[in-house]
């Protein structure tokens, strides 16, 4: 898995971790049986075979282990389930809206701006862009803080995914759908959709520049006179 760049991630990974221990010993446990198994009742040493039948403790046995594995897998993977699934109290809320094909983020606490996020063409990449990751508008948030995102679509079902997040959520039409992020350190982190939407679906990724809390200040700033001055010719039309 990718590296972990925040909480809810750290959690996935933790989860991980569990899983492999308990699934590597049951793997040695069943490998171990089989083992022995062969060995203690082959042919050779048993040309009769046993009719041993009806072992009530084993079939308790093997009915109640299960049972309790399944009991400690299932809660903390409930837990995580309604850790990622949304935090009581943000810092600040970005709505992502999915296209076909291209992703939209505004940004309610500070007067709805937004902003529309393409992808580079392969003929506009600039030195140390990655195709078909990097975009022409990011999506911009502060370090530390407990960003709410509420998914939604206005036409097929979208996803956005974004791994050293550990964050993902459907975009679908007519629903609203919550979750929540936040970047450890400053940096671009990169996803994609990841639900199948069309043509050019391998073509809606997503990059979220994650930066000090002055430097995004002074991003919304500017992201609004940026929007401010695409309305004025609209205005003067009227």
């Amino acid at each position: 898995m990718q590296r972990s760049y925040s909480p809810i991630k750290d959690r996935i990974i933790d989860l991980h971790d569990l899983m492999l221990v308990i699934i590597t010993v049951i793997t040695v446990f069943v490998a171990g049986l089989l083992v022995w198994v062969i060995i203690r009742y082959n042919a050779k040493r048993n040309p009769t075979p046993g009719q041993t039948s009806h072992n009530t403790v084993l079939e308790i046995a093997w009915t109640v282990l299960p049972v309790l594995i399944l009991v400690v897998i299932a809660i903390p993977s409930f837990r995580l389930i309604y850790y990622q699934d949304r935090t009581p109290d943000p810092d600040m809320t970005i709505k992502v809206t999915g296209h076909q094909w291209y992703w939209e983020y505004t940004y309610p606490d500070q007067g709805n701006v937004g902003v529309e996020s393409r992808y580079v063409a392969d003929e506009d990449l600039k030195p140390g862009q990655l195709r078909l990751l990097d975009v022409d508008n990011q999506m911009v948030i502060p370090v530390g803080k407990k960003v709410r995102i509420l998914t939604s679509s206005t036409d097929v079902i979208h996803s956005f995914f974004i791994p050293s997040f550990g964050v993902q959520r459907y975009a679908i039409p007519g629903r609203t759908i919550e979750t929540w992020l936040e970047a450890k350190e400053a940096g671009t982190f990169y996803g994609e959709c990841n639900q199948v939407c069309g043509q050019n679906h391998n073509r809606m990724p997503i990059a979220v520049r994650a930066v000090s809390e002055a430097d995004f200040n002074a991003w919304i700033e500017q992201a609004k006179k940026s929007a401010s001055a695409a309305r004025l010719p609209k205005l003067a039309a009227n």
